[in-house]
This record gives C-alpha cells, structure tokens and sequence, in this order.
C-alpha cells in the first residue's frame, strides 16, 4: 500500500452513552483520529463476491497504523458523508503498520430501509 492510494480523509470515533437524569440514553462521540484511507466501496467485483464471510459489509477500509491507539469493532467511520459501523477490524500480518477495517453503513432512522423492518 502507497500513500498514492490513500487519498480519501476519514474520521475515526467511538461512540459511548450515558443517561441523563431521566435515565435516557445520550450518545457522545469521541474522535480517536483523522487520518487518509484507501476507501473501496463494496461492489460486484470478483474480489468481494469471494468475501462471503462479509456479507453485510458496505465497504474496505486500509489506513496506517496509529502508534497508542486501539481501532476495534465498536467504533465508528465517517467518511464521504456517511457512516459505517466497522464489523471487522485487523492488524494486517500483525506488522502494526497498516489496518484493515470492513464496515457496514449505517441507515438512519427513517431512511430507505427501515420500510422492510415495519
């Protein structure tokens, strides 16, 4: 991987909640790092028709390693505008050089899919 190929800015965050007085959940974010991905969107290519493990993935993520910090499955990505809750995370060949991350996007309520669900 080049730094050619990581071009596309991205915002790692974790999400964690709180209640308020009321005993409702509040989410806070917290931003772990802003840094550039190699970002693949998923497609019908024969590299992700092989990845059936992954069928809820909406796209891959490469992006260096970040020395002091842990990236694992319950944070978030925001990237191009969207969203993807991250479902796989890897250290890849265990180097700490590079992560890879598979995500799923994130549909907020009342958008498009949510009319299968009701």
């Amino acid at each position: 991987m080049s730094f050619g190929n990581m071009t596309t800015p991205i915002a790692i965050k974790k999400i964690t909640y709180t209640k308020d007085a009321e005993g409702f959940r509040i989410p806070h974010e917290e931003l772990i790092a802003s840094v550039h991905a190699y970002f693949e969107p998923k497609n019908s290519t024969e590299k992700w028709i092989n990845r059936a493990v992954l069928k809820d993935a909406s796209a891959l993520f490469r992006f260096r390693y970040i020395p002091g910090k842990v990236v694992d499955t319950s944070m978030v990505i925001d990237c191009c505008g969207e969203r993807y809750n991250l479902t796989s995370v890897e250290n890849v060949r265990q180097k700490n050089m590079y992560y890879e991350a598979v995500g799923k996007l994130e549909v907020e309520f009342g958008g498009e899919d949510d009319s299968e669900n009701a």
